[in-house]
């Protein structure tokens, strides 16, 4: 894995996931009396909406906007359909509603407008904007009835949307570094997927409570996600083209620790944002970049592309820890031109109790008939979502208004049918021409992703998304056991779970199908040196730099490594060049001042371990390395605060309970040192120093009295 070793926690396991990231991902959770996302049926709290909703009118009586209408558009049309946003005409007057009389007749009979996918009673979703057939039959009534307008008093007040941050001043305001111009039509007249790079300049780990997407020009967009990149992998194919970001439409993510937060991240036009639930922010971590994976439409002119991206901060990490699931068939997807009913399916059969919250059914144009279901084990069938009439435009994510509870051994499916004929109106292809799975528009997608949030976990006695890794990993190779993603998560799953052999066959199988792949190869080596095979871990660090110069994590892994071999000053030079390219990588200046201490350089060796604390106070083996560089120095004050700095953030650390003890006792302190040292053999039995100088410091205090 890309994860890196640290010399003071060596062995610790770690993880990189290089997972295909769905598209169409909305923040939030669920609501209800285990709410996990925002209340009620989808508006922003800041926005203010008619509460009046329509009554069938009595027999003979005239229905009008100002009474019967406008309460139905208010609350369903007019955050689209206002100035300044997305919809191609404003709905919040008579005046303007009457100019489109006939469409709102015609767009809402076939359920067209307002656009929502799932059918009613095949899930309870937060949101949702279907009409009731007695809103479709007021708004038929009205335009046959000569669209009258009503009387004043019968308007109810006219919604009043926040200006600007909906959420309020975001805590970090984020854009890009240059304009991106969208061109005046895509290639062959279709769509542009652009993603754009936003590094995030944080010193810490941060948790995201809301994120709030403001795209610019909304006339140009169908919608957005955002994704977190941890490691900057992306960077490497920023610009190639002469422009910001670039091209595509789903991508590959490295990621370099098992931390799978799975929150949904989407905005489309009309989505207000909205906050997470207590419990669930997501984690930004120190160096990360977003990834601002957009859909766009060319309006037949240049258009100037930079978006902004509000992030509102919490101090308390996540509590309850949900994960995405993917059921995929993609290898099934060979379309052949005039089927009209071809049909793929997938299957996964849960291995723990979970409560899902929200669910994210993908395809691109031929995708017709959605279906997802789930067999309960005691063979009931429970229905997930159902769209009879898919539409690539309209797609997203859709939250549960409660969650919903799976035991386990239930049985998630997945039945996708695809339209293939001429017949198909959203068909790109004209005459229809075969149509096989892949990452463009005009190829074709069988994607269910799930967002899942493990329960009933009390003695599993592992992270209980580890179990689910392997789980839905194994059924991937099945499907396919030349998955090399799937062999590589099953990888860092198992490494992670501390079963490092296990993970280092996924690793080498990796590289049996994929001998070039730089990440799969740090990532055994990483495995390798967690088992203590230092030799062989440094043999694929090399093979990894030799192809990739530029790997800084694998350079990185490769001075970890050295210095446990006491070879400080080769080591010293890796995180030297790690540094040159990251100033700010508090954990390679730890490491050089580790390696500069092992050469004896203990001036060097404490200014090092102080630049590394500028950057992160919070790191407590720095800490404690640089009380061991001052005490060797002959500073025991000084020394002696540094360990108790070090114990403040980690009161478990037995060696500097026992290296403070000692400190203390050179000082004279013997009382306080023999406590010191009682509570490191508290900590760790078999601390042999820790048991010699209480022996010793004992001895001392009973001469003295």
């Amino acid at each position: 894995m890309s994860g890196r070793q640290s010399c003071a926690i060596l062995g610790l396991a770690t993880w990189l996931a290089a997972a295909t990231l769905p598209l169409g991902l909305v923040a939030g959770g669920i609501t209800g009396s285990d709410a996990r996302g925002r209340k009620g049926g989808g508006a922003s709290p800041s926005v203010e909406l008619a509460s009046r909703g329509p009554n069938p009118p009595p027999t003979g009586a005239q229905v009008t906007f100002n009474k019967d209408i406008a309460p139905i558009i208010f609350n369903n049309c007019a955050s689209c359909h206002r100035p300044g946003e997305s919809g191609p005409f404003s709905l919040l007057t008579y005046r303007n509603a009457l100019k489109h009389a006939a469409q709102i007749a015609a767009v809402t009979r076939i359920r067209f407008m307002p656009p929502w996918l799932p059918e009613p009673g095949y899930g309870d979703f937060v949101g949702a904007r279907r009409l009731t057939k007695d809103e479709i039959t007021l708004i038929q009534l009205w335009v046959q009835e000569g669209a009258v307008e009503g009387e004043s008093g019968d308007l109810p007040p006219v919604p009043k949307f926040a200006e600007g941050w909906q959420l309020g001043t975001p805590d970090l305001v984020l854009t890009t570094s240059r304009d991106y111009i969208l061109p005046a039509e895509g290639d062959h007249g279709r769509d542009v997927f652009r993603n754009l790079i936003v590094p995030v300049p944080i010193s810490r780990t941060r948790y995201v409570r809301a994120i709030e997407f403001h795209p610019g020009n909304l006339r140009i967009f169908h919608h957005a996600n955002i994704l977190t990149d941890p490691t900057e992998s992306l960077r490497r194919l920023d610009g190639r083209d002469g422009q910001p970001g670039f091209s595509g439409m789903d991508l590959e993510i490295e990621s370099d620790r098992f931390d799978p937060d799975a929150h949904f991240l989407f905005w489309k036009p009309g989505t207000p944002p909205a906050a997470e639930s207590d419990g669930i922010p997501w984690r930004l971590d120190r160096g990360a970049d977003l990834i601002l994976n957009l859909h766009m439409r060319p309006d037949g002119k240049p258009e100037v592309v930079r978006p902004e991206v509000g992030l509102y901060f919490t101090d308390d990490p996540p509590t309850k820890l949900p994960m995405l699931l993917q059921l995929e068939n993609d290898r099934a997807l060979r379309i052949p031109p005039r089927d009209r009913q071809f049909v793929v399916t997938d299957d996964f059969k849960l291995p723990l109790d979970v409560e899902l919250l929200a669910i994210y059914p993908h395809a691109h144009y031929l995708g017709k008939d959605i279906q997802g279901f789930a067999t309960l084990p005691d063979g009931t069938k429970k229905w997930l979502i159902w769209i009879r009439d898919w539409n690539f435009d309209w797609q997203g994510v859709f939250r549960y208004q409660q969650p919903l509870f799976l035991p386990r051994n239930t049985i998630l499916h997945m039945r996708w049918t695809y339209d293939n004929t001429a017949a198909n109106v959203r068909n790109p292809n004209q005459p229809p021409k075969l149509v096989v799975g892949g990452n463009q528009a005009t190829d074709e997608m069988s994607h269910l992703w799930v967002q899942v949030l493990p329960v009933n976990t009390g003695q599993l006695g592992v992270d209980p998304r580890l179990v689910l890794q392997v789980a839905i990993s194994r059924h991937k190779l099945e499907k396919d056991p030349e998955d090399t993603t799937a062999h590589f998560n099953l990888g860092a799953a198992l490494e992670a779970m501390d079963k490092p052999q296990e993970a280092v066959d996924e690793y080498r199988r990796v590289l049996k199908l994929r001998p070039d792949d730089a990440i799969a190869r740090n990532s055994l080596g990483a495995a390798l040196q967690s088992m203590g095979r230092i030799g062989e871990a440094i043999y694929e660090y090399r093979r990894v730099l030799s192809a990739r110069p530029d790997d800084l994590d694998a350079r990185y892994n490769l001075g970890s490594a050295l210095l446990s071999q006491d070879s400080g000053e080769e080591a010293a030079a890796q995180f030297q060049q790690v540094l040159k390219a990251r100033p700010d990588d508090s954990d390679a200046l730890a490491n050089l001042g580790r390696a500069l201490a092992a050469e004896n350089k203990m001036p060097d060796a404490a200014s090092t371990f102080e630049g590394a604390l500028r950057i992160d106070p919070q790191n407590a083996d720095a800490h404690y390395d640089l009380g061991r560089v001052l005490a060797a120095q002959g500073d025991l004050p000084r020394a002696a605060a540094e360990f108790e700095n070090a114990l403040r953030l980690n009161p478990d650390h037995a060696s500097a309970h026992s290296d403070l003890g000692t400190v203390l006792a050179m000082q004279g302190k013997l009382t306080q040192a023999v406590a010191e040292y009682e509570a490191a053999l508290r900590l760790d039995p078999q601390l042999s120093t820790a048991r010699d100088n209480l022996e010793r410091a004992r001895a001392q205090l009973a001469k003295s009295k």
